[in-house]
């Protein structure tokens, strides 16, 4: 099962899997990148669907969501200009970015995820891209330089799989700013990992583990070639498309590839069982975190919500929402059919 993204609404990530459950389809491997590495890892590390909800329901998780606070560039009017000066430029990785300081949001170095229960359950791979850059050539024209390595953390039986497969965004005709090969990476902490996988470009600053800098999995956000090399069976979702105004940009400036070309190609592929949270957006609209500008502060802001039992009524929709999504793909499964996608455009459409 591959858990693709998903913001901050981990919730229906663990509806997802609590329906492949119950529909008999339980993976045995889940492949992670960004906010779905946090879900990976609470299904991981407990044993059950309510240890899992109950964990992301948890005081912790809530505080966790309160205590985010605007970086020291996260004004309004610099984060404007910024979005401008991307779209007005449209070359594709043409420089080294500073993914250092250029970012909006404070994030725990350490979040609070579940210690692991026992050895059982799903085997949890997470991407993350590897920078192969400094902060001292921030800035430098690229030049044809790759800049970016995927990297799959992993226990030791994934990484046998995927030793010596190649990297689709570097191999694939996607972009030279990311080197071909898949690395495997099978000694990085599983809290490093999930850290490494949720560091978004522009929202928050890369992490260092060591030595070395790495960003997050939207480097690969929907790894749907590497999930077809690791398994027999994969489930994956219709996503909704990119934002254009500001997503586009930045996956174009930092990463040089058009984030939905891309999607609309994954989409494409064939895939066991597709679950279509196209709709996400529109049925969970103003659930979770919200970006919100704080005028009198001039800081732009993420916002919890406002109270904890609040929170905990959001974090039951958002598992009723992925469990009804795919306990429905997965009916249509049995029948040798998918779910239609609710939210088609242009953007993600499957390539003819």
């Amino acid at each position: 099962m591959v858990l693709a993204g998903g913001g901050f609404r981990f919730g229906y990530y663990l509806g997802m899997h609590a329906a492949a459950v119950d529909a008999g389809q339980e993976p045995d491997l889940l492949l992670a990148t960004c906010g779905g590495a946090v879900a990976g890892a609470i299904i991981r590390n407990l044993p059950d669907s309510a240890s899992r909800k109950a964990w992301v329901a948890s005081p912790q998780m809530y505080e966790l969501f309160c205590g985010l606070q605007p970086g020291p560039r996260a004004s309004p009017l610099r984060a404007l200009a910024n979005v401008a000066l991307r779209r007005l430029h449209p070359g594709k990785a043409a420089r080294l970015p500073d993914l250092f300081q250029d970012y909006l949001f404070e994030i725990p170095a350490v979040l609070p995820l579940p210690p692991a229960a026992g050895q059982g359950g799903a085997a949890l791979a997470i991407l993350g891209g590897k920078m192969l850059f400094g902060e001292h050539e921030v800035g430098q024209p690229r030049l044809g330089r790759q800049l970016y390595g995927v990297t799959l953390f992993c226990g030791s039986r994934t990484a046998a799989l995927a030793e010596g497969l190649p990297s689709a965004i570097g191999s694939g005709g996607w972009t030279d700013a990311v080197a071909p090969e898949l690395r495997v990476d099978s000694t990085m902490p599983l809290a490093d990992a999930v850290r490494i996988s949720i560091s978004d470009m522009y929202y928050f600053r890369c992490h260092s583990v060591g030595a070395e800098d790495y960003t997050g999995g939207v480097v690969d956000l929907f790894p749907v070639e590497l999930a077809r090399s690791l398994a027999r069976h994969v489930t994956m979702e219709m996503k909704p498309p990119y934002d254009q105004l500001m997503a586009i940009p930045a996956l174009r400036t930092v990463f040089g590839f058009d984030g939905n070309q891309r999607m609309r190609h994954v989409h494409g592929q064939p895939v066991d069982v597709w679950v279509d949270t196209s709709d996400v957006g529109i049925a969970l609209r103003g659930n979770g975190i919200q970006k919100r500008v704080d005028w009198l502060r001039n800081r732009v802001r993420l916002v919890a919500p406002t109270s904890y039992a609040r929170y905990v009524e959001e974090v039951e929709a958002q598992w009723q929402y992925g469990y009804a999504r795919a306990a429905e793909a997965y009916a249509l499964a049995a029948q040798g059919r998918s779910p239609a996608m609710r939210r088609a455009t242009r953007h993600n459409k499957a390539l003819a």
